[in-house]
């Protein structure tokens, strides 16, 4: 839909000489249709949020084994550790409901591949994956040497050689 301004609108009005009465009749109902309600078109910032990687640790061998897991956001001033407390809210939620209780979820992983977003919306969590992803530990050091690579050049053919 074409938005065009009130100003516009009255211009067209007065160039095919309508009333001037009627003119600033429709002028001002414009005005107060256009304008913006005080409750539906202000919204309110979006939170800042965080990201959370929860890991998926079988064995309880944390860095030696494969590990997988998953992530989440929830609010920047939260503390990550609250992360499973949210996550068993919205699974309880879900379970609740009618898709719930004829599926209901039984694990962390279930709960955040199944369950929708609105189960977990009432409790400031947002599921970034669904499925879970692997997690490659690192020791966090650069290496001091130079990586050697050799450079090759693709115009001198194999057969100079």
């Amino acid at each position: 839909m074409a938005k065009i301004e009130v100003s516009q609108v009255a211009e067209i009005l007065k160039k095919h000489k309508i009333d001037p009465s009627l003119l600033r009749e429709i002028v001002e109902e414009l005005n107060f249709v256009t304008e913006p309600n005080a409750d539906g078109d202000i919204k309110p910032p979006a939170p800042k949020k965080q990201f959370v990687v929860l890991l998926s640790d079988m064995e309880g061998k944390l860095p030696k084994d494969n590990l997988t897991g998953w992530v989440v956001q929830i609010p920047e001033d939260a503390s990550p550790y609250s992360t499973t407390d949210r996550i068993f809210k919205g699974a309880y939620d879900f379970n609740a409901s009618k898709k719930g209780r004829l599926l209901p979820v039984k694990s962390i992983g279930e709960a955040l591949e199944s369950a929708s977003a609105k189960y977990f919306k009432e409790s400031e969590l947002w599921v970034k994956t669904k499925l879970p992803v692997a997690v490659v530990v690192t020791d966090n050091i650069l290496p001091k040497d130079e990586f050697k690579i050799e450079k090759v050049d693709r115009r001198r053919k194999l057969d100079e050689e």
